[in-house]
């Protein structure tokens, strides 16, 4: 009976030794994985925020480039205006030159793409000619002899 009980207590208390070994290293080793993980999600986000901020900066100093070009155009507009009222020498070239600088403004339309003249939809094949075998059949590939 003594060897029955050592047999079995020899077995269980390696199992509570597992158990406690196993709940110490459960306890200490998540510990560094989770902090390096959030450390990880931390630096991800702080580049992302980074990265978002950038973008907004980046379309702001657009939006604020072409507002003054879209000025500097209205002021050389206005400039030529007032040249072609000062310099021209009669009210015909005045005319003239004033219509000119309004009428490119107006006529700075794009060309539309013409439509195609055949309606037929696109293959996903490629046509044959009548005498060649298609893909599908059983001589296609090989040498007649």
């Amino acid at each position: 009976m003594e060897q029955t009980l050592t047999a079995w207590l020899l077995p269980a208390m390696t199992l509570v030794a597992g158990i406690a070994i196993g709940f110490l290293i459960a306890r200490l080793a998540p510990n560094a994985a989770p902090n390096r993980t959030q450390r990880q999600l931390d630096d991800m986000q702080a580049r992302f925020d980074a990265y978002q901020s950038e973008v907004v900066s980046h379309f702001n100093t657009t939006a604020s480039m072409v507002k003054k070009l879209n000025q500097s155009y209205q002021d050389v507009q206005e400039h030529l205006s007032e040249g072609a009222n000062r310099l021209a020498l009669d009210e015909l070239t005045r005319q003239r030159l004033l219509a000119a600088l309004h009428t490119d403004d107006a006529s700075e339309k794009r060309e539309r793409l013409t439509p195609p003249k055949n309606n037929e939809m696109p293959k996903d094949y490629a046509p044959k000619s009548a005498d060649v075998p298609g893909m599908l059949d059983e001589s296609y590939g090989l040498k007649n002899k």
